[in-house]
């Protein structure tokens, strides 16, 4: 039986349109949220107010996906419309960045997506005048204004609810690895922070953030949300701000923890290692053989190796003798034991672009990398920054 309120999992709307897709036991449908910051093409400084007719145009091309204004002026995001194979969220996301992008260029400004600016001051940003957000501004009050930052999330749908949270508890196991392959923020106000995803240490200024605990059905998720609301510490589920959780507004899990992947590529990715990962836990729900969820503190800690360390990450793993494992290791097992379920979702190279991420380096590797070069060749460190800005708008592009 639906839970209340619940549409069917693969009856999402979004955009003009109600997709279904093929009868399939496995299905998995996926959607993304990108957040990107508007530049200063002469300056690479972000544009604290940007002209309304970026929004305005970008709303207006945006067709079945939907893009929107976010916290920050400087800020815009897009939303995909429900894809039914990861070729057409490929697609999907080349028309929302290069919807966003022809409408900034127009307009006098470029696009970065990565989770902070090198070199912006928070100082120097406006927050969009929305009722909403003024509220979030005054509750949280030094914490958000220093929220310069964007992420990435990824929207599944698939099973009932239940097994939504079934399987959600067990996908914290992977959120470290994913958080990994995803770094993009790794200086802040112009400082190298010495993390490859800064984002997280800001984001966890606020409560209801980071690794949520376990939960076993839909009823001890409404129990835990109830309370919340009982407590008056939030409305509803959109102000839990986990890592992972089901979504407010459509039947998904929705994974949170990524930052913004600079390369489109990069982000199909993850995405398709996020929906493989989910077909072969419901293969082994199906078989009463889902996997045990880890420690909720040990999945803390390796969020934050991979937080600190992205690609050079060696995390910790009770299946391990060592109690450690590097990385590449960790990958190369990972697309191996998801090989039937990408060849059922027909993902099979996307999520072997996973290995030359951590052998080449995230967004986070790229940035670092160029501005140490730069550095050494006698830039000086705003020049570098620049050109670190240059790089990530030029990265923003590719593929679109």
């Amino acid at each position: 039986m639906r839970k209340r309120g619940e549409k069917p999992v693969n009856e999402i709307e979004t955009g003009t349109e109600t997709l279904h897709p093929d009868d399939d036991e496995f299905a998995v449908t996926l959607g993304i949220e990108e957040e990107f910051f508007l530049v200063d093409p002469g300056t690479r400084d972000l544009i604290a107010d940007p002209d309304v007719a970026i929004f305005e145009a970008s709303e207006k091309a945006s067709g079945a996906h939907k893009i929107v204004r976010e916290f920050l002026r400087t800020q815009i995001e897009s939303n995909t419309r429900v894809c039914h194979s990861v070729g057409v969220l490929r697609q999907a996301l080349r028309e929302t960045r290069g919807t966003i992008i022809e409408a900034a260029e127009r307009h006098g400004a470029a696009v970065l997506a990565a989770s902070t600016h090198p070199f912006a001051s928070h100082t120097d940003q406006m927050t969009t005048p929305k009722k909403r957000y003024e509220n979030f501004a005054s509750r949280f009050q030094e914490n958000v204004r220093q929220f310069l930052i964007g992420g990435m999330h990824v929207h599944a749908g698939f099973g009932d609810a239940d097994s939504r949270i079934r399987i959600m508890t067990v996908l914290r196991n992977y959120l470290p690895l994913l958080h990994a392959l995803s770094t993009s923020s790794p200086f802040s106000q112009g400082r190298l922070t010495g993390f490859k995803s800064w984002r997280l240490t800001l984001m966890g200024g606020l409560p209801r953030t980071g690794i949520p605990g376990p939960l076993h059905s839909w009823d001890e998720y409404e129990d835990l949300l109830g309370e919340y609301q009982r407590m008056k510490f939030i409305d509803d589920g959109s102000e839990l701000w986990w890592d992972i959780r089901p979504s407010h507004a459509f039947p998904t899990v929705e994974l949170r923890i990524c930052d913004i992947c600079t390369r489109v590529e990069d982000a199909v990715c993850i995405a398709a290692l996020y929906a493989c990962i989910i077909r072969m836990l419901m293969r082994l729900d199906k078989e009463g053989r889902l996997p045990l969820e880890d420690h909720t503190e040990i999945i803390a800690e390796n969020r934050w190796v991979a937080q600190r360390y992205g690609v050079l990450a060696n995390f910790g793993d009770s299946r391990r003798l060592s109690g450690r494992t590097d990385i590449e290791d960790l990958v190369t097992e990972l697309v191996e034991d998801l090989a039937d379920d990408a060849r059922a979702l027909g993902c099979e190279v996307e999520i072997r672009r996973a290995l030359d991420i951590v052998r080449e380096g995230t967004s986070a590797d790229r940035q670092v990398d160029l501005f140490r070069l730069r550095r050494v060749e006698g830039d000086s460190d705003a020049e570098a920054l620049r050109k670190v800005v240059d790089q990530g708008i030029a990265d923003t592009r590719e593929g679109i």
